[in-house]
């Protein structure tokens, strides 16, 4: 199969069925063989039954229905797992992103080699100060911390080889930073494409102020696990190392100032209290790198979502 177009949904009723006959159209001009994998990530609306028609016309669409809301990352991760085409594009269901574009996507994989493209809708219709603003900073953020020259990391119109999605779990709010999954998994040749973006037609945006927060912590985490996760002892213990040989060196300083002069206290002065306070952190930092690498080597996965129904997906 050429194609597997991913996109995780919620509350999009309204467009499903004008984005479907898009899709389609680009796929008959350009002959491809293909699958449409709809994530519904617990829709209030009728969006699954909106799904139900169009899998009824047209055999190429499959589905997967959460029994409730796991976010974005989970509708891509449970969409990556299901996927069988050579190429997956992943693009949201709100008729921002444009099916057009998907031939050239395939083509800078196919033909130039990339690994995966990341979309950079370089002109936007959204609001400036609640989207425009913070997403410029996030991404010149995340550009410095992990070396990928991107502009627009949370574009959602993607486009990925099969190898590189079946070797990354997108989990959390992860969705924002998977060219940084990209990277540390060993896929380094990242691209980026102008693409089209379109005002919304239908609906409203589904994301809320939290993700100001959500995003910075997001990076931070992914910086952490990407580099740390299979060995947490190596930050955990060198950090450790650090307070433990500053706790010794307070204790080596108070025994020799009593040596020196035996009438000096030791409890009532601020050597003491250093070394005391370094000595715990210190044996805290031990433990938890200690309990870091019992969970990292025993635990079988991280990610469980409850699927409610499948459509296709065996």
């Amino acid at each position: 199969m050429d194609l597997s177009i991913v996109i995780p949904l919620i509350d999009e009723a309204e467009s499903l069925p004008e984005l479907t006959r898009w899709i389609e159209k680009v796929m008959l001009e350009n002959n491809y063989s293909y699958e449409i994998i709809f994530v519904d990530d617990g829709s209030t609306d009728n969006s699954w039954e909106i799904i139900q028609q169009l899998r009824s016309q047209n055999a190429h669409i499959k589905a997967i229905k959460f029994q409730r809301n796991y976010g974005k990352s989970a509708g891509l991760n449970e969409g990556f797992k299901a996927a069988t085409g050579d190429i997956i594009i992943t693009m949201d269901a709100d008729m921002q992103d444009s099916p057009d574009e998907i031939p050239s996507l395939r083509k800078m994989l196919v033909d130039d080699g990339f690994d995966m493209v990341s979309g950079w809708k370089k002109k936007r219709y959204d609001n400036t100060f609640t989207k425009n603003i913070p997403s410029v900073f996030y991404n010149a953020m995340t550009r410095r911390m992990s070396g990928i020259r991107l502009h627009d990391f949370n574009c959602g119109l993607k486009a990925y080889k099969k190898k590189v999605v079946k070797s990354i779990e997108v989990y959390g709010d992860m969705h924002r930073y998977i060219p940084v999954l990209a990277k540390w998994a060993g896929y380094k040749k990242i691209g980026e494409k102008v693409v089209e973006h379109r005002a919304r037609k239908y609906g409203t945006t589904k994301f809320g102020l939290s993700r100001f927060i959500n995003g910075p912590l997001d990076l931070a985490s992914i910086m952490f696990v990407s580099k740390y996760g299979k060995r947490p002892m190596h930050f955990f213990g060198r950090w450790g190392s650090i307070f433990m040989v500053v706790s010794f060196a307070m204790i080596i300083y108070l025994v020799i100032s009593r040596l020196v002069n035996p009438t000096v206290g030791l409890s009532n002065r601020p050597p003491f209290f250093i070394a005391l306070t370094t000595l715990t952190i210190g044996t805290q930092m031990f433990l938890a790198g200690f309990i870091g690498e019992m969970i990292s080597r025993s635990s079988p996965g991280r990610n469980y979502y409850l699927v409610e129904s499948k459509l296709g997906i065996d």
